[in-house]
């Protein structure tokens, strides 16, 4: 497992990561904001990721995402269908980079990792953001009001650029 973390990832296409689950808790607000954000911005068909969501708790399974996330993202002209699911330690075969929401969800996915021979990487999504500070975190807004999901939405917006960036971009930039 490699970690990323406390600084910026380096950016390039060799060994670049195609298959991406973004995980927060329970699957309902960021991380599938996070994929419909991430899906959104693949649209334009000139970079092949794949995108999943899952959380590392259970408590949502097959359940839709939260309203207040799907009206933000329905607000700003993304459409997606989601359905909860959580991860697991099989999902470390399945994908090349593992972005976690918070540090709590970064240490529960190092947990299941360890000790298991995998190449993914596990990270913070929001180091991939370059206004972000070091270690910084897509708060939940599940208890909040109506602008958290909005401000989540914006962070979740910004990283996702730069993930694209990371892997679609030679240079690292993509010019969006």
């Amino acid at each position: 497992m490699t970690r990323v973390s406390a600084h910026r990832p380096a950016p390039g296409p060799a060994s670049t990561p195609r298959r991406v689950c973004f995980v927060c808790l329970g699957n309902i607000c960021r991380s599938p904001t996070a994929e419909a954000v991430m899906r959104h911005l693949l649209a334009d068909g000139d970079c092949d990721v794949e995108v999943e969501s899952a959380g590392t708790s259970g408590w949502h399974i097959g359940g839709d995402a939260d309203p207040r996330s799907r009206a933000e993202w329905e607000r700003r002209g993304v459409r997606h269908v989601h359905r909860a699911q959580r991860f697991t330690r099989a999902d470390l075969d399945r994908f090349d980079l593992v972005l976690a929401m918070d540090r709590q969800n970064l240490a529960d996915l190092e947990e299941l990792a360890a000790g298991a021979p995998t190449t993914t990487r596990i990270a913070l999504l929001r180091d991939f953001d370059p206004s972000a500070p070091d270690g910084a975190e897509v708060p939940d807004p599940y208890y909040g009001g109506e602008r958290g999901f909005v401000d989540v939405y914006d962070m979740v917006e910004r990283a996702c650029r730069g993930v694209l960036d990371h892997l679609c971009a030679p240079s690292g930039h993509r010019g969006r």
